[in-house]
């Protein structure tokens, strides 16, 4: 995959249940419009399996990039981490 044009941020911290409508929403907003993109998932020290969905996703899709921390530093921390690995033009910060 090129260089993304736009890099999608989002702090994970045990969303698990939610984890996999998130992916659903952004790949279907973000495939039509035919640019090359990234949606990063920033995991947060999960422990409910969240950890486990990003390693799977990323391995199926190549516009997912995990960042994985062994334990939990906090939201603005896991935001900062996601910035630091972006490399679109446009970077897009996102609740999960």
């Amino acid at each position: 995959m090129s260089d993304p044009e736009y890099s999608i941020i989002a702090p994970i911290y045990n969303e698990s249940a939610t984890l996999p409508e998130l992916y659903r929403r952004v790949s279907a907003t973000m495939d039509p419009l035919d640019e090359p993109w990234e949606l990063i998932l920033v995991d947060d020290g999960s422990t409910d399996g969240s950890t486990e969905l990003i390693k799977d996703y990323a391995q199926k899709d190549s516009h997912i990039r995990p960042v994985i921390f062994a334990r939990n530093f906090g939201h603005q921390i896991a935001v900062t981490a996601g910035l630091d690995y972006s490399r679109g033009m446009a970077v897009i910060i996102i609740d999960s």
